[in-house]
Parts: C-alpha cells; sequence; structure tokens
C-alpha cells in the first residue's frame, strides 16, 4: 500500500446477499477512493459474509464523509465494521514474565519497520532488572508483581493501564499468568496470547522436557485472541517443526523460541494491518 497518501482499512460482516462487494465498490468509487486490496469470504456454515478493503486517493480524505457513507450502508446490510487509518500505528501494551524471547523480537520488528505498532508500555510480574540486555528505549516499564492474595488488584493496575495509555492491542508476550474471566471479557477482541502447542498437548511445567519423554516428532505454537477459555481462544496463527530423536530438550527448547516467535510476530501483524476477524470460537485471517 502506498502509504504517501491517505490510505484505510475497512473490514465488515454481515448476512451473506447478492450486492456487497458492489456496494462497496460503488460507494468507494463514487467518493474518489482506489481499491488496492480486498478479499472476501463466505462462511457456508454461519452464513455470513466478511470482507477486507485496502484503499486510498490521490486527493484530500476527508474522513467524516467516509464515515457518514459507511454508517449508511452499515444500516441498509446489517453489517458490523471497523476503519482504520492505514498510517496510524497501533498503540500496543506489551505483558511479558520471565521469558523474553518474544517480547525482544517483537521490539525488534517494530523498531525495523515492520510492524505498525506503537509500544505504549512494558507490564512484567518481574522486575526491570532481570532484563538488563534489553533496550527498551523510551517505552514505560511497569513492574506489577502478582500472588494468589493479590491478583485482583493487579489486574485492575493492568486494565488501568490499558485505559490510560489508550491501548488498541495487548500482547502477552509470553506473560505466565492466567487471566481472570472479568479481565479476559474486557480484553475481548484486542488481545493476542501466544503459547506452545504440541501433538500430544503437554500441560503443566517443563512441557518440551515431557515432549522429550515422549519422544515426539513435532512441536508448535499457537496464537489466539484472549478469552475465559484460557489457551482455547480463537486461534489466528500456527506453526510446526520437525523433531528427531537426536533432538535433546535444550534443542526442543531453543527451536521452540523460535516458532513463538514467528507465529507470535505474525499473528501481530494480522490483527495490525485487519486481516484477522474473529467470530464466534474461530478467527477469519486474510494474509498475504
Amino acid at each position: 500500500m502506498n502509504t504517501t497518501t491517505p490510505s484505510f482499512i475497512l473490514t465488515l460482516s454481515c448476512v451473506n446477499r447478492p450486492g456487497i462487494v458492489a456496494a462497496i465498490g460503488q460507494m468507494l468509487f463514487s467518493l474518489g477512493y482506489n481499491i488496492t486490496e480486498a478479499q472476501q469470504f463466505d462462511d457456508m456454515e454461519s452464513g455470513l459474509f466478511f470482507m477486507r478493503v485496502a484503499f486510498n486517493t490521490d486527493g484530500l480524505a476527508d474522513r467524516s464523509e467516509l464515515h457518514a457513507n459507511i454508517t449508511e450502508l452499515a444500516r441498509d446490510l446489517e453489517m458490523n465494521w471497523a476503519l482504520r487509518d492505514a498510517q496510524r500505528p497501533l498503540r500496543t501494551l506489551l505483558l511479558v514474565s520471565k521469558f523474553d524471547h518474544c517480547l525482544v523480537d517483537l521490539l525488534y520488528r517494530w523498531r525495523i519497520g515492520e510492524l505498525a505498532i506503537e509500544p505504549v508500555g512494558i507490564i512484567s510480574n518481574h522486575p526491570k532488572e532481570i532484563y538488563r540486555g534489553i533496550d527498551f528505549g523510551e517505552i514505560p516499564f511497569h513492574h506489577l508483581p502478582v500472588s494468589s492474595a493479590n491478583r485482583a488488584e493487579q489486574e485492575a493496575a493492568i486494565l488501568q493501564l490499558v485505559h490510560s495509555t489508550e491501548a488498541d492491542l495487548v500482547v502477552l508476550a509470553r506473560y505466565m499468568q492466567i487471566l481472570s474471566n472479568n479481565m479476559a471479557a474486557q480484553l475481548s477482541g484486542r488481545c493476542i496470547n501466544i503459547h506452545h502447542s504440541f501433538l500430544p498437548g503437554f500441560k503443566g511445567a517443563r512441557p518440551y522436557h515431557q515432549a522429550f519423554a515422549r519422544g515426539v516428532k513435532l512441536i508448535g505454537a499457537t496464537a489466539h485472541f484472549v478469552t475465559s477459555d484460557l489457551d482455547e481462544g480463537p486461534i489466528i496463527e500456527q506453526d510446526v517443526e520437525r523433531i528427531s530423536h537426536a533432538d535433546t530438550p535444550d534443542d526442543l527448547i531453543r527451536k521452540g523460541r523460535d516458532i513463538e516467535r514467528r507465529v507470535l510476530a505474525r499473528a501481530v501483524r494480522y490483527f495490525v494491518e485487519q486481516r484477522a476477524i474473529m467470530t464466534r470460537n474461530k478467527t477469519i485471517v486474510f494474509s498475504n
């Protein structure tokens, strides 16, 4: 997308019916916009139609006029929709525990311009001293320790930071704490988590050692939206890597870190570019 001109991304969903694509295209054409990318999906199971449209203009963009026209069309089609300025980085709050590989990777991708995010804060349940090798720059760091005795207060403090920073996205970059149902509900649709996933699944402590003991041949990772179903929220992205009998537990951990990094980065990019649309217990992903 040419980011030197006003550029937008529109995502929508509604009950499928003839003429939706034509109506969207005609509306944008009448306002002087040029469609640069369009993807659609008819969900035969639910009867819903999903679409993502990227568009720009060589002239001046009247956002209020655009918003009014989409609102009018949404009434006619009874559609849910979201419009994003493609040139505005998404304000992102990053949560982390001891394992910092996903955090470091996201910060690197942000600094080189690969991810259109604006980190507005880093929250950890561990003190900043354990991250001595990481350059946080001007990003505010918040140490919010948690225990069974103060979990409610700690979550309230996190939610206060979400509101005060006006975060569009919350990323659990290996944040090793289970969120309460209340917190998951308040972050619904804008919180992404990453966790390991194996065949078979291994839960609890030292999952890679459990996998080694069972002689697994594949390890993987899953990035998903956070819901009250813990690690069973709508999946955004997954990947796997083959393992051999010669791999040690340390090899599995090393390979697992690599998978987690790239899976989370892809999921964040899909969200930032409005390619991931959560619907019920699934995610529609318009990948590129």
